[in-house]
């Protein structure tokens, strides 16, 4: 994987860049659509990569690993053929998943002892399983086994929990630079810089991560119930320490508004479940507010889902026809919905990267702020 940066804003710290995979190019900063099992929930491949105009997309190693299991998705040639997708993909290593699973998993030196969601079965991984896991599902991008602490874990936890995940990574790190990729195109390593809400503990990490010297880092652990201003705040801590040359990656962030106060702050890379979750719940991001299409007040509003939207979704169908579906039950809305939600955070991240170009990136920021985090 390559990394250009290619223009930084005078005012903040955006950035404009280009990551060269073997699967395609790149522009950041970029959002990625979340496609836990393989699938963005709802959405074609082609209205994912032809409308919506997806550059990478995600999977998720714990949920894959699980079903459709690593025999059938080696057997397909990859998770890029199984699913029929030619772009970039990432792959995020299940330590997300395995926190969230707290009732059913235990943390010991080795890795992690977890229960499966589907059948209680019993499983473990480890940061080289998961490594090999990564291998087989065959992502441009794979990420660091570690342990995400909750939003409002101690100091004395975080540093614990911290200690575990550097130990952790480099075991990962050693299980890939011994092992080599299974379809013939390259995979990347990004380490991820954990430390909760504590400054002292991101340093540490990004100090020891930046060292490193791999091709792009992450950063974890945010938007995991922490106040939004230390998302910001550890945001900024980790960004002045991590490479200026190399893509950051803040993983699971988040609303339309949290990405352009992280872009600002120097991230190149997101991923959410945001824009297809909450559009399968009637909520719509536009560029002028958030609507609840479910609200009555739209019910016979004829006007465009959005009249200077992306996709054809936008166009196409109007605000009643919309909430008719949602109230109807019917499963077109949600999907409308989806497809609308992810074309405007890729048109949102678009219009970031061309204020950054043209310099005007700073007053832009401001105002889209202000506009769609409003309710409509």
């Amino acid at each position: 994987m390559d990394f250009k940066l290619l223009k930084t804003d005078s005012n903040t710290f955006a950035r404009v860049g280009e990551i060269t995979t073997d699967h395609g190019i790149i522009k950041t900063p970029i959002f990625m659509p979340v496609g836990t099992v393989g699938t963005v929930k709802g959405v074609h491949q082609r209205d994912v990569d032809q409308d919506i105009a997806a550059q990478i997309i995600l999977g998720n190693t714990y949920h894959l690993y699980l079903r459709p299991g690593m025999e059938i998705i080696k057997q397909a040639g990859g998770l890029h053929k199984f699913m029929n997708w030619e772009k970039p993909l990432l792959t995020d290593s299940g330590g997300y998943q395995v926190f969230s699973l707290s009732a059913n998993r235990k943390l010991i030196e080795e890795g992690a002892k977890f229960s499966s969601h589907i059948d209680g079965s019993k499983h473990m991984f480890t940061p080289e399983n998961v490594v090999d896991i990564q291998r087989v599902i065959g992502a441009d991008i794979i990420m660091a086994f570690d342990e995400c602490p909750p939003g409002d874990s101690d100091f004395k936890y975080a540093s614990k929990s911290l200690d575990l995940t550097m130990r952790w990574l480099k075991r990962g790190l050693k299980r890939f630079d011994e092992t080599d990729a299974l379809y013939g195109h390259k995979q990347t390593f990004f380490p991820i810089v954990q430390g909760s809400g504590f400054a002292d503990l991101r340093k540490k990490a990004a100090h020891e991560i930046a060292e490193l010297g791999r091709e792009g880092n992450a950063i974890g652990g945010l938007s995991v119930g922490e106040p939004t201003e230390v998302m910001y705040e550890m945001t900024e801590v980790v960004n002045e320490i991590l490479p200026k040359d190399k893509p950051r990656y803040l993983m699971g962030v988040g609303t339309p508004a949290n990405i352009l106060e992280c872009i600002s702050r120097g991230v190149d890379m997101f991923d959410c479940v945001m824009p297809t979750r909450n559009g399968r719940n009637g909520m719509l991001f536009t560029s002028e507010g958030i609507i609840n299409i479910k609200n009555k007040k739209w019910e016979n509003d004829f006007s465009p889902v959005e009249l200077n939207g992306t996709s054809f979704v936008d166009s196409f169908y109007s605000k009643a026809y919309l909430r008719h579906l949602f109230v109807s039950k019917e499963l077109l809305g949600p999907q409308i919905a989806s497809i609308h939600n992810l074309s405007f955070y890729l048109w949102l991240v678009g219009e970031a990267r061309q204020k950054i170009e043209d310099g005007a990136f700073s007053t832009w920021k401001s105002e889209m702020v202000n506009k769609v985090s409003s309710r409509l």
